[in-house]
């Protein structure tokens, strides 16, 4: 069946790019928030109810989860940090429809990798080994 216009998008395909070339495929996504802290203010004359002021703003570490492959182009990027020299990079996180059209972007500024998980080893267990990768950065926007 078609879909109509109202349909939202299934959250399963999308791909990461980096300063504007596809790096990986994911299989999880998480942590694309943006917060504002809140400072209740009130001065002596007014009623009892301070007011609600917008603070500093915050965005949430961005985690993607993904198959481990030969491509080390991620690890190599977390080295990077570990090695002392902090290389920001702006990405986006690209979502798709069923026929592999952009529909969504989310672009995240000066991001860089501030956490790399390997996966875990089981001889006994009959499961992809994924690896997981947190995202620092210092904003989002939805394009």
């Amino acid at each position: 069946m078609p879909r109509r216009p109202a349909d939202p998008f299934s959250s399963f395909n999308f791909k990461l790019e980096i300063a504007g070339i596809t790096v990986a495929g994911f299989s999880e996504c998480t942590g694309l928030n943006i917060e504002s802290n809140v400072i209740d203010y009130r001065e002596g004359q007014e009623l009892i109810t301070p007011r609600k002021l917008p603070g500093l703003n915050k965005f949430g570490n961005i985690t993607l989860k993904r198959g481990i492959t030969v491509d080390k182009t991620i690890f190599q990027w977390r080295k990077t940090i570990t090695d002392g020299d902090i290389e920001r990079k702006n990405l986006s996180i690209v979502l798709q429809n069923e026929k592999h059209d952009e529909v969504v972007r989310w672009n995240v500024v000066n991001a860089w990798p501030s956490k790399y998980v390997a996966p875990d080893l089981k001889a006994s267990a009959n499961e992809i080994a994924i690896e997981t990768i947190e995202i620092t950065h210092e904003g989002l926007e939805r394009a």
